[in-house]
């Protein structure tokens, strides 16, 4: 009896000759991760300044920061199916063509209304690039890199917040410490929505600098050109025919995915695929993103001067970026799983100390001086933890898991979840704020401990696997 398994290629073992260029590809890929982390962070700096110009309330407020992420679920629910049709370096193309008009949008709002569509725009953005980053790297990665290299979209993502926060500051400060102060004819905020252009077209540009994957390019026939960019990232001492081969035998023995694919196993959808949601509404649930997107108003709701309060706001994005650091260090030598439970715990002691201090009574307009600098340090805990755990390991995992047939569709629903879970936890903190901060923390802490018995019993290890041997 004949075997049809594919030859072997040496792939797991794949040493590019040139890793310089793998790191430019990976790194220009994930520019759309950087835009992501931009404008999910930038509005930070102008919650307030909506909040006045528009004379609304916190629920409205609410709805008006949140709005952006049901783009971004839309957008992450499509990309994968649009990249299977016209190529991964276009999905790119489209999302930062959409950015620019976001940014734009944003920055010259006719009213209320309108800033809220220009925000759908970009969350739309924001939800291509959510998959088609992750997704494009894991593929043109060798597996030996792939995990480094695939922590390079949250690398990204940290940074455009980290820049996001520094930009806000200068401006703020540029406009007196007032986000409704004149810059440039218009008033500080716009100004702060505006400046991702710039990042915006450079995405764009770059996107025309780097090959389009070689596993969408086999599924379209064109081997040849697939040959050319295998010997490009994981370098000549392979088997190319055999490589061809094996992601083609991959791909071919399935039909391609469909949202139909996904579906199966008694509840709904196949099991791998909930580990894969599971994985998305824990990174959100445990409030990381309140961290970013409201960070200057709780700071100054208990005390702290607005200036300061961009500050720290910066300051928690610079520790966001230690933490993906150490991430990239130690995700393929300590492993996903391991980094995820240490995270967890550090998360637990954090949000934990968080619920604590913000439970005493204000005094003068101001936390205890005790619980003012717990409340600050363990905010940084909570991030750093964050940090180098769920924030890289679960988009590692996500472009890891998946069986080759069901890899595109599967990640976009699991990003599509993980972006619902962003807006319910968005669009709700104003009012829980509102209602009790200290029990509002209290809940983000329960889904950090929940997080472990999940990881525990649901998730498995994917270091050091090729992607054809998913599923």
């Amino acid at each position: 009896m004949t075997s049809t398994a594919a030859p072997k290629s040496g792939a797991r073992s794949a040493q590019p000759e040139h890793l310089g260029h793998v790191i430019f590809i990976a790194a220009a890929a994930a520019m759309g991760g950087f835009l992501f982390g931009y404008d999910s962070s930038v509005i930070n700096g102008a919650v307030e300044a909506i909040r006045d110009r528009y004379d609304i309330g916190s629920a409205a407020l609410a709805q008006v920061i949140a709005i952006a992420l049901i783009g971004c679920a839309i957008g992450a629910a499509t990309a994968g199916r649009i990249a299977d049709r016209i190529g991964r370096i276009r999905c790119m193309q489209i999302s930062a063509v959409l950015f620019t008009v976001s940014a734009v949008g944003s920055a010259l709002p006719f009213a209320l209304w309108d800033l809220a569509f220009w925000r759908v725009v970009g969350g739309f953005a924001i939800g291509m690039a959510s998959v088609i980053g992750p997704a494009y790297i894991a593929e043109v990665a060798p597996p030996a890199y792939r995990g480094r290299l695939g922590s390079f979209q949250q690398a990204a993502i940290v940074i455009g917040i980290a820049i996001s926060q520094l930009v806000n500051w200068g401006l703020l400060n540029a406009a007196g410490g007032d986000q409704r102060g004149e810059l440039m004819g218009i008033e500080a905020w716009q100004v702060m929505l505006g400046v991702m252009v710039i990042p915006a077209v450079l995405y764009g540009l770059l996107s025309f600098a780097i090959p389009e994957s070689p596993r969408f390019l086999i599924s379209v026939g064109k081997h040849e050109r697939a040959r050319e960019i295998l010997k490009e990232v994981e370098g000549d001492h392979i088997d190319l025919d055999a490589r061809v081969t094996e992601i083609e035998h991959a791909m071919n023995s399935e039909h391609k995915s469909t949202f139909k694919d996904l579906l199966g196993g008694g509840f709904f959808f196949k099991p791998i695929v909930w580990v894969g949601i599971g994985l998305s509404v824990f990174q959100q649930f445990v409030g990381i993103n309140v961290a970013f997107y409201y960070s200057s108003t709780l700071w100054q709701s208990v005390g702290v001067d607005p200036t300061e309060s961009f500050f720290y706001s910066f300051t928690t994005s610079i520790i966001n970026i230690v933490g993906t650091v150490i991430a990239m260090i130690f995700v393929d030598r300590v492993g996903r799983k391991p980094l995820a439970l240490i995270g967890s715990v550090g998360m637990v002691i954090g949000l934990g100390l968080e619920a604590w201090a913000f439970s005493f009574d204000l005094v003068d307009g101001k936390l205890p001086a005790a619980q003012g600098w717990t409340a600050l340090i363990a905010a940084h805990v909570f991030v750093l933890f964050f940090a180098l755990s769920w924030g890289v390991v679960v988009w590692v995992f996500l472009g890891e898991m998946f069986p080759n047939r069901i890899r595109a569709a599967a990640l976009g629903v699991a990003a599509s979840a993980q972006w619902i879970a962003n807006w319910a936890i968005t669009a709700s903190f104003p009012s829980l704020a509102d209602w009790n901060l200290s029990l509002t923390y209290v809940i983000y802490t329960v889904f950090a401990a929940l997080s472990i018995p999940f990881v525990l019993k649901f998730v498995k290890e994917t270091k050091g696997k090729a992607l054809e041997e998913m599923g």
